[in-house]
C-alpha cells in the first residue's frame, strides 16, 4: 500500500496525516474522542481504498496520536478547525466524510461548512452533542461541581490504560455546536451504522440524529450485537459497503 505520511500546519499546531492517492470523491476519516488514525477501522479503510483506487486521507486531531498539542486543551471548536484544515490542505474536489463516534459530530459540523464539496457522509455510532447528552447529562452532582470548580474531571477509560480527562472548556465549548435540537441542514447522502449493544452511544441517540437530518437519501443500519467499536470483520464489511455505495 503506497501511503504518504507527513504533517501540515494546522490551527492548533502540526497535524499528522497519512494519504493515499486515487480517484475521488476523496474519503476523509474523522476519528473519535481520544482515538487516532492507526485504529482498526481507519486502517481497514486504507487497505480498501488502496485496492479500490480511491483517494483517502486520515489524520490526528491536535492532542491526539502523532499530532501536536495536549489532549486536555482540546475542544470541539479546535478539533473541527483541525478537520477543516486537513480537508482544505490535503484534498481537492468532492469529499466523502467518514466519521466515527465523536468524528460523526465533527463530520456533521464540517459538512454544513463544505456544502458543494460534499459527496456524502458515512457515520459510525455518531456521538452528536456527546459533551452535553452523553457526558454532562450523565454526571452526578458532585462530578459537575468538580468540573466547574477544578476545570477538569479524571475518569477511567475502558479503551486505554490512560485516564480520560473531561474539561470544563470541552463541555462549555460543546454547547456552541449542539445540533440535535432541530433540523440538521445536510442534504447529501448519509449512511449510519450503529451497534445496538453500544454502551457509549445508545442506538436511540443515533436515531435522534437520523431524525434531525434533512436529507431524503438516508439509510440506517442497526447491528443488534454490535458494540461501540464495530470492528469485527463482518461489521467492517458493512462499513466498506456503505462507503462504496456513495
Amino acid at each position: 500500500m503506497n501511503e504518504e505520511s507527513g504533517t501540515i500546519d494546522g490551527p492548533n499546531g502540526l497535524i499528522a496525516y497519512r494519504r493515499i492517492a486515487g480517484d475521488g470523491p476523496a474519503i476523509v476519516w474523522l476519528g473519535g474522542f481520544k482515538s487516532d488514525m492507526t485504529g482498526t477501522k481507519a486502517g481497514a479503510i486504507a487497505a480498501w481504498a488502496a485496492s479500490a483506487g480511491r483517494a483517502y486521507v486520515r489524520f490526528d486531531y491536535s492532542g491526539h496520536g502523532a499530532s501536536e498539542g495536549r489532549f486536555e486543551d482540546g475542544t470541539i471548536s479546535a478539533w473541527l478547525a483541525d478537520a477543516l484544515a486537513a480537508i482544505e490542505q490535503l484534498t481537492k474536489g468532492q469529499v466523502l466524510l467518514v466519521g466515527s463516534s465523536m468524528g460523526g459530530w465533527i463530520a456533521a459540523l464540517a459538512a454544513m461548512r463544505l456544502e458543494a464539496r460534499l459527496a456524502g457522509i458515512v457515520l459510525i455510532a455518531p456521538a452528536a452533542d456527546f459533551t452535553e447528552e452523553l457526558i454532562w447529562a450523565q454526571m452526578t452532582g458532585p462530578e459537575r461541581e468538580g468540573v466547574l470548580r477544578d476545570g477538569r474531571l479524571v475518569e477511567h477509560s475502558p479503551y486505554s490504560e490512560e485516564p480520560t480527562i473531561i474539561t470544563r472548556a470541552l463541555i462549555e465549548d460543546g454547547r456552541n455546536h449542539l445540533i440535535l435540537g432541530g433540523s440538521i441542514a445536510i442534504a447529501c447522502p448519509v449512511r449510519i451504522l450503529q451497534g445496538m449493544a453500544d454502551p457509549d452511544v445508545p442506538w436511540r441517540h443515533a436515531l435522534r440524529m437520523a431524525e434531525c437530518l434533512v436529507t431524503d437519501d438516508l439509510e440506517v443500519t442497526l447491528i443488534k450485537s454490535g458494540d461501540h467499536r464495530l470492528s469485527k470483520p463482518h461489521q467492517l464489511a458493512k462499513l466498506m459497503e456503505a462507503i462504496a455505495a456513495i
